[in-house]
């Protein structure tokens, strides 16, 4: 194979600070896939950035070289004139952004913006562009492309959006796809088929791979060459098998020791009693009403349907599912963000033996005492947090507004929270920007924590961190609910962090419940055809055990193709019905 990209002794500094990223070498060959992996602010992405050349402005390129050999010819990169770095980016080397809400304009529709590359690059008509994007939509999971096409970004789920944002780079088939992060925000089902979709573009048109991510399942599934970093050095690189099978470094062996797996075997189930339900959801449907453009009728989405959960105080419920599922509506639904449809209600019960308040019917003092008892850790951090606001004033907004404490233990209490969640509190006087994407979240769940709520619900509050402070925030969160009783409803994809946390798990998909039990009976007696598919896509650190997508497409497919006793057609799903003490699954008598 011939090398497609070289990257010699690269050095990335800023003013007079030591080097972020120094001296970091590695190879692309055509048709190959490299795994950069390492923790936040390890210089991941600040390498692949510098391929581009979209560093940020006040970065500097202090050494060393970076060449493509595409279709053209050998192009140094570092030295290239702007107008030629124009015609390959999003060309022959396409970039898949780790944040798709930062990196999509608000403004444009996303079939629009895809179709712009298309334009732009092959001088493609209106016509052949949206037959190419809606292609696209389709290969990327999107059930609906031609909604998608004409959708805006804030009218989708996070992990639409990164569906998007792969469709747009992947749409001109480029020589080299740089892919930071790419799946961080997906559900496992449509990971699995977005890799599957990957390794075929591979095959068709010998496009190359470079693979940034912490998941080192992943990495097993997809890289051919492993290449670790740490504060901006290269700690270890090889082949994936060689790397994955036996790490030599002792930071590569602490990653794979912080990675979460599914136990190979069933923990005892912890005691589960529902005589102290902290937050009770009763029969919640929500139904949104979706703009169709020009002359067209509204359309009707029912984003879940028929809903019944309950947070037993002091315990974890997790809802896993793809995105899109309702996952993150029930969470807003459990809040008073949304209201939900005629018939439903939710219930919330701030002391054992208490009385239980309706969310959606609370008096203006009710209402500011449930705003302080029950928080939330959004998924996307940069959402959630300001811009224009320093961490410190983050930290301590919460607290002005609720009234809680002097200024001077406002600030004790951030310093604090920083240090639970592994951050310095020296960091307090810096902006969120000045930040990794894994800091970011980690700021999130220090300021949902500063009120001491006592329900925190957690929409993908791990997604976007690295192995290893991901183990470490989840060993924050169990500790903290287990010594303030502490009660979550956890919604994530990744199935292996839910097997660790959850004492219930349910399973959601197109707005219902398909599926609930405690972990050691979801994930080791599994029923429905989608949790097995959900459970058959979560990828495993080992390169001798690869993602089985033919059980991920049976199960996440169409529910006209499932067996007999889950099969249904639209929207008429059989009944949840309790197959066994605990157990409940969405199937026919």
């Amino acid at each position: 194979m011939t090398t497609l990209l070289e990257v010699d002794a690269l050095t990335i500094g800023f003013g007079k600070a030591p080097p972020v990223v120094r001296d970091v070498s590695f190879s692309v060959q055509a048709g190959e896939t490299l795994a950069l992996v390492g923790e936040s602010g390890s210089g991941k992405t600040l390498t692949c950035r510098s391929v581009l050349r979209i560093l940020p402005e006040a970065a500097q390129l202090r050494g060393g070289s970076v060449t493509f050999a595409g279709h053209n010819g050998p192009v140094d990169l570092i030295n290239a004139p702007e107008r030629l770095l124009r015609s390959i980016r999003g060309n022959q080397v396409a970039m898949i952004f780790q944040e798709p809400m930062r990196s999509l304009s608000p403004l444009h529709r996303l079939g629009n913006q895809v179709e712009e590359v298309l334009h732009l690059h092959r001088k493609m008509g209106h016509a052949e562009a949206k037959r190419r994007v809606l292609e696209q939509f389709d290969k990327v999971g999107f059930a609906d492309a031609e909604r998608a096409y004409s959708s805006y970004p804030f009218e989708m789920s996070g992990g639409m959006r990164q569906r998007a944002m792969i469709a747009m780079a992947m749409v001109a088939e480029p020589e080299l796809l740089i892919a930071d992060e790419p799946t961080t925000a997906l559900d496992v089902t449509t990971q699995a088929q977005v890799l599957g979709l990957i390794r075929t573009l591979q095959a068709d048109t010998g496009m190359a791979v470079i693979l940034v991510t912490h998941d080192l399942g992943v990495v097993a599934n997809m890289a051919e060459k492993v290449v670790v970093m740490n504060k901006g050095r290269v700690m270890e690189s090889g082949s994936a098998a060689e790397v994955l099978g036996a790490p030599a470094h002792g930071y590569t062996q602490k990653l794979f020791a912080a990675a979460p797996m599914i136990p190979t075997v069933a923990t005892p189930a912890r005691a589960l009693s529902y005589d102290d339900v902290i937050l009770d959801l009763k029969n919640i449907t929500k139904t949104f009403t979706m703009r169709a453009g020009g002359w067209r009728k509204p359309v009707e989405i029912k984003a879940c349907r028929d809903v019944n959960l309950r947070v037993v105080r002091g315990k974890t419920l997790a809802v896993v599912g793809e995105s899109g599922s309702g996952k993150t509506t029930c969470a807003r639904v459990a809040l008073g963000s949304e209201r939900p449809d005629a018939g439903g209600e939710v219930l919330f019960r701030p002391d054992p033996g208490g009385e239980a308040i309706p969310v959606h019917d609370m008096n203006r003092t009710q209402r500011t005492a449930f705003q302080r008892q029950a928080q939330m850790v959004f998924q996307d951090p940069y959402s959630s947090l300001s811009p224009r606001m320093r961490v410190m004033e983050a930290l301590t907004e919460p607290m002005e507004i609720h009234n809680l404490g002097t200024r001077a233990e406002r600030r004790e209490k951030a310093e604090e929270m920083l240090r639970w969640v592994g951050l310095d509190p020296a960091m307090l006087h810096r902006y969120p920007h000045a930040f990794s994407g894994g800091q970011r979240q980690r700021l999130s769940i220090a300021r949902a924590l500063t009120l001491d709520p006592r329900i925190l619900i957690c929409d993908e509050p791990t997604s976007a961190l690295d192995v290893s402070v991901q183990d470490q925030i989840l060993t924050l969160l169990e500790d903290i609910r287990d010594r303030a009783n502490l009660s979550y409803l956890f919604i994530s994809h990744d199935l292996a962090v839910v097997a660790r946390i959850a004492d219930e798990v349910a399973v959601m998909r197109a707005g219902v419940i398909v599926e609930q039990a405690p972990p050691d009976t979801l994930f080791y007696n599994p029923r429905h055809p989608y949790t097995k598919a959900l459970i058959a896509a979560q990828p495993e650190p080992d390169v001798t055990r690869p993602i089985d997508l033919d059980l991920v497409a049976r199960g996440a497919g169409d529910p006209t193709t499932w067996d007999d006793m889950f099969r249904f057609e639209g929207s008429r799903a059989p009944d949840l019905r309790e197959l066994e003490p605990g157990h409940k699954v969405r199937c026919h008598a």
